[in-house]
């Protein structure tokens, strides 16, 4: 081989080397979409953004525009019910999450997330009323909590709501786009918190007693987390966030650990350059992500599959994603993601929410107007 020759084979030998180095992880590639059986449940909802299943089967679902709707177990949406707080209904804002108190069979408390406005900005308030007795009202609805400073003026909400197994409240807070403010501990933006049930704070928060800080905090470094959810085999909590283009991620929360944004991110601005502030992907006091996607499907809720109805989807998580518009399914292995699928991408659905429903179905909802409420299962299951 003449010289010249071998030494551009040795360049372009050299060249693929450090292509592949620096490929994304074949871990989080994009899987072909898998079948699954879908029956539409409701129709005609309005951006719907969370449901939560009552004893007996009937749901809870929030509609962005302000609305809280009854579901039946018996079919048919009911008539919105009164009582709900006002909402700033203006970009990514409106009403938001809804969850069960656990103790919800003896003290009907309903927790609802959502925007409030103090009529120039606006931020992530959480309150809780009594469901009536017939279902068609919020009774002596009180907030709880408020995110301080209110900073969005229509973006980064987060408002997930989860109870663990001990009682505490955990509110996802998006850093309503204003990014220092994540890595900012007396500002409530950007932030995982802890709560007791009726919104006091726990005296073991980490960050109790420490000057500058906000007791409520539990974990920050968090762009948008959309997501948010108690594994059911670890107890552990796991989250879900947006990240800017590219990094969307899943963490694990821990008390008083900083998840990194926007110091450390697997994304880039939308405008395609860097993120200003970001130093490097992965940062030694910070917590690297326990998954991520180069290529972000915009992710939203998130449930975790431990029924016995579909043997073949027990150990996974379902997420909801909006930009792909498609159902992820991750296949775990403890803490590990072993592998990925996609479901419904041909119904083309931006999917906003996802739980797991007493009958051991999948159910998810739509972000659309008219939005409808799915029901999924296997292809091959026959249900």
């Amino acid at each position: 081989m003449p010289p010249r020759l071998a030494a551009s084979t040795r360049a372009f030998v050299l060249l693929l080397t450090l292509s592949a180095a620096c490929a994304p992880p074949a871990r989080a590639a994009d899987p072909p979409s898998a079948a699954a059986r879908v029956t539409v449940v409701a129709r005609g909802l309005d951006h719907p953004w969370a449901m939560a299943f009552l004893p007996g089967g009937d749901a809870l679902i929030t509609e962005r525009s302000g609305n809280l709707r009854l579901l039946r177990a018996a079919g048919g949406l009911s008539k919105p019910l009164s009582g709900v707080p006002k909402v700033a209904a203006q970009g990514q804002g409106g009403l938001l999450d809804v969850a069960l108190s656990p103790g919800f069979a003896s003290d009907r408390y309903v927790y609802l997330s959502y925007a409030e406005s103090d009529g120039s900005r606006s931020g992530t308030a959480v309150g809780r009323g009594r469901l009536s007795g017939d279902g068609s009202a919020l009774e002596d609805f009180r907030v709880l909590f408020r995110q301080e400073p209110k900073l969005s003026s229509g973006l980064h909400y987060g408002s997930r709501l989860v109870f663990d197994r001990k009682g505490y409240l955990y509110i996802s807070l998006g850093e309503n786009n204003q990014r220092p403010t994540a890595q900012e501990l007396g500002k409530l933006q950007g932030k995982v918190v802890r709560l007791n049930a009726d919104g006091t704070v726990p005296p073991d928060n980490p960050f109790v007693g420490r000057a500058g800080a906000r007791p409520e905090i539990w974990s920050y470094g968090h762009r948008n987390p959309q997501g948010m959810a108690l594994n059911p085999w670890s107890g552990e909590l796991w989250e879900n966030e947006h990240g800017p283009r590219g990094g969307d991620e899943i963490n694990l929360i821990r008390p008083g650990k900083n998840y990194g944004w926007p110091l450390q991110t697997h994304g880039i601005n939308y405008s395609g350059l860097p993120i200003p502030e970001a130093k490097r992907e992965t940062l030694p006091d910070m917590e690297p992500p326990l998954y991520w996607w180069p290529k972000s499907p915009a992710i939203s809720g998130m449930a975790f599959y431990d029924a016995d109805r579909f043997p073949a989807w027990r150990n996974s998580v379902f997420i909801g994603a909006l930009a792909t518009q498609d159902l992820i399914r991750l296949t775990l292995d403890g803490d590990r993601v072993v592998a990925q699928e996609r479901l419904l991408a041909d119904r083309k659905n931006r999917i906003r929410d996802v739980r797991l429903g007493p009958d051991g179905y999948v159910y998810v909802l739509t972000d659309a107007s008219p939005g409808e409420v799915l029901r999924v299962a296997p292809a091959d299951s026959g249900g």
